[in-house]
């Protein structure tokens, strides 16, 4: 678990590729760990007979071993926040302010139809 190995593509499926371990081991890269990015066909990343490193997710109790190419990836990209908007402040400010009013008439209203 958490071992960084290097695989030959032995098998391309619908759903993944099967990696050909250095100790003759076989090991599934599934479709969503091949990029950070949607991947719809594995074969527009994977060719047969690449090599390829991989990180080990899981060894299952039946042997079989998932692998993540997309673990071994930088990060995606934070997305950063330059401080407030002035204009967006006025706006929620002004929203706020007419919301409460709204409130009020309304409460006013209810309690004149209770008298």
């Amino acid at each position: 678990m958490g071992a960084v190995i290097e695989g030959t593509v032995q098998r391309i499926t619908p759903y993944g590729a099967f990696l050909q371990l250095e100790d003759g081991k076989m090991g599934l890269v599934h479709i969503s760990e091949i990029d950070r990015n949607y991947v719809k066909n594995v074969e527009e990343h994977l060719r047969l007979n690449d090599k390829v490193q991989a990180k080990v997710v899981a060894i299952k109790e039946d042997g079989k071993i998932d692998l993540s190419i997309k673990a071994l990836q930088d990060p995606a990209p934070r997305i950063e926040r330059r401080g407030k908007d002035p204009e967006f402040e006025q706006k929620l400010k002004r929203f706020m302010r007419q919301s409460e009013e709204r409130q009020v008439d309304f409460k006013r209203s209810v309690e004149n139809k209770r008298k």
